[in-house]
């Protein structure tokens, strides 16, 4: 089979000497920055060996994204390696970090010849303190990755060796920007950021590697505390972050000669029964309708890596011009700054835990359930491909990390654990586990099905029927988490021309068009009077074999009028 090689308008423009310079962790901004993008060397070897033979690759893309320059797949008994010359950073007396936004899936790394960090999860990021493996301020840096994809347990996303249809090709290696900074010998580690909405007010927790005395500048003011305390501000004028009016307070927090900037914004979301008593979800205290998108994340020439961070805002600004409040990232955990730019630009985040388990789940188990309506016991591992106790322990470690890593994102609302039983086990034990990391946001502990009679929703995935609206039994709101699909290939943007997928085929634009409308005037639109309080439309960007975006896979041709996609969602705002 012969699959076309899509470029975006940002792939076909870029710099290798400029690839996402911007710094990559924008709550916690330093001055000493050091941005490690760029070309390094590669090697792939069998698992024992050393590497003899060296390519060039353009980091951070993986070596199976075109725009690494490699083009080559890491197979499951392969290592691979990376190596490169770290500039000169003198400790000037402090440390000296090295950052890696994201590396799939497990990393060692070597700073002249010293092991210096290890790290298993392709999806959160990891740091090492270098200092002491440096020489006169310099380092050989050496990554040695192993990346199982979907021949293990291992939390791997939509990633699959055999691609087609909803799973896509897999990627490995390193996928989010490397950097490097100097900090003082005591340094800020942390920041933990709690809106405290009924309060007007914000809860700041600064950590540092060491017990001292730390402090946060805000709005003039300069409140000191121990590291680890909590230090509540509150701004002169009260401003709520809302989709429609998304401010963010800018404030500034140290340690010594240590700094950071960051920011918060103050907004809270919750379900409760609004003025006729149905449970919805609330923003600020009021019933919101979240319209949204299912957020694939996936570029056809970077993969998991987007080629620009302008292109990480088309796909934001654009579900905006279409009326959309509300991105379900799914099955993946995008780089810090997909979340500032949702921040920022006013987009609510459904964020998904990625799956795992076994290869090849079972179709019974993950399929059928779409036209059952079948809800099985989570507690039977072995029919949703987790009978690995390893691997469940690696699901809770990886959860706890993905919420303490975006916790402070204002933007994300809701979390997902699992999505349509795809190594899902003891959903009610990760929802405790995320209640005791976060209280401020709401959970959809089963995305689709085997709804474990848990928690403030009834979540469902509705795809070759018509939707139709039923009262909960157990008095929980009612989300729509998946619907649609509708595809329509346009050619000369076709990833695939062989072989396409959608849950239902359409003849022409216009055709898709007046299938959307019809969809949302006779399903969506007269049964939110009932009680539905969310959908989520499938989906941002056709995805390889997927052609059911709103966007082509290069992001070349809208599929819709913008403006006629407003006119609809605006009827659920109503």
């Amino acid at each position: 089979m012969e699959l076309n090689q899509l470029m975006t308008p940002w792939g076909e423009t870029l710099d290798p000497q400029n690839v996402l310079k911007e710094y990559p962790r924008p709550q916690m901004v330093r001055d000493s920055y050091e941005n490690l993008n760029g070309y390094w060397e590669c090697a792939f070897t069998a698992e024992g060996s050393q590497p003899e033979v060296w390519q060039k690759i353009l980091v951070p893309f993986s070596p199976e994204a075109p725009l690494s320059g490699v083009g080559r797949m890491l197979k499951a008994d392969e290592v691979l390696w990376y190596r490169c010359k770290l500039p000169k950073m003198d400790p000037q007396g402090g440390r000296v970090l090295l950052h890696f936004g994201a590396v799939d899936q497990q990393a060692e790394v070597y700073v002249n010849g010293v092991k210096t960090a290890e790290h298993m999860g392709g999806y959160t990021p990891f740091s090492a303190d270098i200092t002491d493996a440096l020489k006169g301020g310099e380092g050989d840096l050496l990554v040695r990755v192993k990346d199982d994809s979907d021949n293990s347990f291992h939390s791997r996303g939509k990633q699959k060796t055999a691609r087609g249809n909803i799973w896509y090709t897999p990627q490995s290696g390193i996928w989010q920007t490397v950097w490097m900074e100097r900090v003082p010998a005591t340094y800020i580690t942390g920041l933990h950021i709690t809106p405290l909405f009924e309060q007007k007010a914000c809860r700041i927790i600064v950590s540092t590697n060491r017990p001292a005395q730390v402090s946060v500048a805000f709005e003039g003011k300069t409140y000191a505390a121990k590291s680890g305390e909590a230090i509540v501000v509150a701004p002169q004028e009260f401003i709520a972050w809302h989709p429609d009016q998304p401010h963010l307070y800018d404030f500034e927090a140290a340690c010594g000669e240590d700094s950071v900037k960051s920011y918060f914004a103050l907004r809270s979301v919750c379900v409760k029964e609004d003025a006729s008593g149905v449970k919805r979800l609330h923003l600020n205290g009021e019933p919101y309708f979240h319209v949204g998108m299912l957020d694939q994340g996936y570029w056809p020439d970077g993969l998991y890596t987007a080629p620009s961070d302008e292109a990480l805002i088309y796909d934001i600004q654009l579900a905006k011009d279409m009326g959309f409040n509300m991105l379900r990232k799914h099955i993946k955990i995008e780089p810090l700054r997909w979340y500032y730019h949702c921040d920022r630009m006013g987009m609510l985040v459904w964020q998904d835990m990625i799956n795992g388990g076994r290869k090849d789940y079972n179709k019974i188990v993950i399929i059928a359930p779409l036209f059952t309506g079948l809800a099985l016991k989570d507690s039977h591992y072995s029919w949703f491909k987790r009978q690995d106790a390893e691997g469940r322990e690696e699901y809770y470690k990886e959860l706890d990390e993905m919420i303490r890593h975006l916790y402070n994102c204002p933007s994300i609302v809701m979390w997902v654990p699992f999505n349509e039983g795809w190594g899902q086990f003891d959903a009610a034990e990760a929802v405790r586990r995320i209640q005791a990391l976060d209280t401020t946001r709401t959970i959809d502990h089963a995305s689709g099905w085997h709804d474990q009679g848990i928690g403030d929703f009834k979540s469902l995935h509705v795809y070759f029927k018509p939707y139709k609206f039923s009262e909960d039994k157990l008095k929980r709101c009612e989300i729509l988490t998946e619907f649609g699909g509708y595809s329509f290939p346009v050619e000369g943007h076709l990833f695939n021309t062989e072989k396409a997928f959608g849950y239902k085929k359409i003849a022409s634009l216009d055709d898709l068009a007046a299938a959307y409308q019809k969809l949302y005037d006779e399903e969506i639109i007269p049964v939110k009077a009932k009680g539905l309080s969310a959908t989520v439309y499938t989906q941002v960007s056709d995805v390889e074999d997927e052609i059911n975006g709103v966007v082509t896979y290069d992001r070349k041709v809208v599929k819709f009028n913008p403006a006629f996609m407003r006119a609809i969602h605006a009827q659920l705002q109503e």
